[in-house]
Formats: structure tokens, C-alpha cells, sequence
């Protein structure tokens, strides 16, 4: 943050405030992790925070320190829409556009229309202009780290402990694919070092995250992985589940999560997509993901209706799973070029 930046949130935070603090629709691993460390570290600089989230989050993410507070307008409507009404300031986090909260957006709107002011912190490209204070890093491994650096840009450092530690690391290491991918920096591994100094036992986290599997979930990547496709001549696999196979394995929140890096991990495959039908929302779910320098953000945004980061992104389909897939293929060639490297 520049200096601006700083002294306007000093400003903001200068006297105790009720304060909401919003993430993403689908909340994944650093919208858990930014939400709930800023809610524990505006808590112990004694305000009152709420964490409100667009729909439930998924079930491997429930051990987080604080989740259980967390409201999802989905579910709770009435009582968050009465809570907002007391907000005097608002964190958004994770996202840069108020259409990534669903039906929170409208609400959300109305507190701008009210001069409640607005925080951003995100690593998303073009963020929007909304908050009084943006704070965005698209070079950034994760928004997780960003609020680490926001507690170093405040003089806050002394109040790092284990529950804020602890969703931080949570944050990085699934938004950085347990530290594989490019977004993973020196300084990343750094402030994973500090973090495990506060107390966050990345051996704990680790299982909790990736060794913590249903049965059901494991049998539902045998069906992904039997559905998986390789198009060898644009280095490209990809992945379907139709909704039959979701109820067909009871199918929870966060089943699919990861799936996708099994197409992407195939030798010679430097595009992975995944498609997953959801007959509620009536669209195909599309989760892209990348090797090298092919940005599947931009694929996303012009095709799909979606962005993201240059090697992970996703998109929507309001097709049926035929026509989409049959649009996806018809659209490699003009992709061929960029999609051949070593």
C-alpha cells in the first residue's frame, strides 16, 4: 500500500467501528483465509467484525478458526441484510467486482449509496473503483498474503498470533497450489516462514485440506478422471461431470475442488478444463487452468463469461454440457499457436 492508502485506513480505524467483511460466492481457500484473518485482527484492535459470505463454503474448510461465525446471505438473509443496516465500514475481499457476491450485490450497492465507505483487498486484475481504499496486487500469490503485508504496512505485526497465522497459510498455500505455481515468490515462502513462527502447523493445515477425503468424494474422481479427454494435437485435456454423476456419488461442496490439476498434470498438456453441469443454476461450471505463459483469464473472459488469474480461472456456460464442449473444441484452433511449447 502507498502512503495514502495507509494514513486513509488509519483514518478509518482510528476509533472502534462495526465493520462487515465480504467474500466471494463459492468461497475457496483464500476467501476463508483473508475473510476470517482480518475479521481476528480488526477483533483484537477492538472492533466489531462480521464475516458475511455470498453461500455456504465448502466442508474441508469448516476447522478454519472462525468459521463458525460466518453467516451466508444465502441461508441468512434477513439477519445479514439487519447487521449491514449498524455497518459503518466494509471489507471486500478476494474480489475486485461486486458481481462476484450474487445476490449480496444489490445489497452492497445500497450501503455505497449510503457513503458507507469500502475497503478492497484483492490480487485479481482491473479491479473496479468502488472502495475508498483498493488495495490490489495481481502479482501477488494470494489476497492471504496480502493481508499479511497489510498488518507490516500498519505497524501491526506484534498482533500476528495462531488463528491469524493460521488462515494466512491456509490462503497461500491453496491459492499457490501448495506452492507450485507461479504466484509463488521468495517473498511468499518468507512470509510462510513467519507464519509458521506464529504457530500456523502447516503439517495440520496440510491434512486438513488435502487428507481429509469422503469416500464419496474419492469415488467421484474416478468418474472425473474416467471422463477425462486428451486432445493431444492442441495440448489441451479436459474434464466433464454431468450433474447425474454429482448426485450419483451425494456430491457436497468442494468435492470437485482440484480436479482439474489431474488433466493438467499429464505430460504434454499445458490447457486443463474442467466442466461440471449444475441443473439448479442451469449452466455448465467451467474451471481453467494453465502451464507457461497461456493466460486462461483471457480464454475465460472472452468465452466463457468469466476471468481470473493468467493460470487459473473460470467461467460459465448457459448451454447444455453437448453444445458447450462442442464450442470449447471449436474454438482450440485459434489457440494452437500459443498452446504448443515445451
Amino acid at each position: 500500500m502507498n502512503e495514502i492508502q495507509i494514513n486513509t485506513i488509519q483514518s478509518l480505524l482510528e476509533a472502534p467501528k462495526k465493520i462487515a467483511i465480504i467474500g466471494h460466492k463459492s468461497p475457496d481457500g483464500d476467501s476463508m483465509g483473508s475473510c476470517l484473518a482480518i475479521k481476528h485482527l480488526l477483533d483484537k484492535h477492538g472492533h466489531t467484525t462480521y464475516v458475511f459470505m455470498p453461500d455456504a463454503h465448502a466442508n474441508y474448510l469448516d476447522w478454519l478458526p472462525g468459521s463458525t461465525s460466518i453467516l451466508n446471505y444465502q441461508d441468512n438473509q434477513i439477519r445479514i441484510e439487519e447487521l449491514l443496516s449498524e455497518i459503518e465500514l466494509i471489507f471486500t475481499m478476494d474480489f475486485n467486482s461486486l458481481n462476484r457476491v450474487g445476490d449480496l450485490q444489490k445489497v452492497l450497492e445500497q450501503k455505497l449509496q449510503e457513503n458507507i465507505p469500502f475497503v478492497m483487498i484483492d490480487h485479481h486484475q482491473t479491479p473496479d473503483d468502488y472502495a475508498v481504499v483498493t488495495y490490489s496486487d495481481p502479482l501477488m500469490s494470494s489476497t492471504s498474503q496480502m493481508v499479511y503485508h497489510f498488518m507490516e504496512c500498519l505497524n501491526w505485526d506484534s498482533l500476528l498470533d495462531k488463528d491469524i497465522a493460521t488462515c494466512i497459510y491456509t490462503g497461500i498455500l491453496t491459492d499457490t497450489g501448495s506452492f507450485k505455481y507461479r504466484n509463488t515468490t521468495p517473498t511468499t515462502h518468507r512470509v510462510t516462514a513467519s507464519l509458521m513462527e506464529a504457530g500456523a502447523d502447516n503439517l495440520k493445515i496440510n491434512n486438513n485440506i488435502f487428507d481429509a477425503n469422503s469416500e464419496n468424494r474419492l469415488k467421484l474422481l474416478g468418474s472425473a478422471l474416467k471422463n477425462l479427454r486428451v486432445l493431444k494435437e492442441y495440448h489441451t485435456a479436459y474434464i466433464t461431470l454431468t450433474q447425474a454423476e454429482l448426485n450419483h456419488h451425494h456430491y457436497q461442496k468442494g468435492d470437485t475442488e482440484g480436479f482439474v490439476n489431474y488433466a493438467l498434470s499429464i505430460e504434454g498438456v499445458n490447457l486443463a478444463v474442467i466442466f461440471i453441469e449444475n441443473s439448479d443454476e442451469k449452466i455448465i461450471k467451467i474451471s481453467l487452468r494453465s502451464k507457461g505463459a497461456f493466460p486462461v483469464n483471457q480464454m475465460a473472459n472472452k468465452h466463457f463469461h468469466g476471468g481470473g488469474h493468467i493460470n487459473a480461472a473460470g467461467g460459465r456456460s448457459h448451454d447444455n454440457m453437448e453444445n458447450t464442449l462442442s464450442y470449447f473444441q471449436s474454438i482450440l484452433k485459434h489457440y494452437k499457436n500459443d498452446l504448443t511449447y515445451e
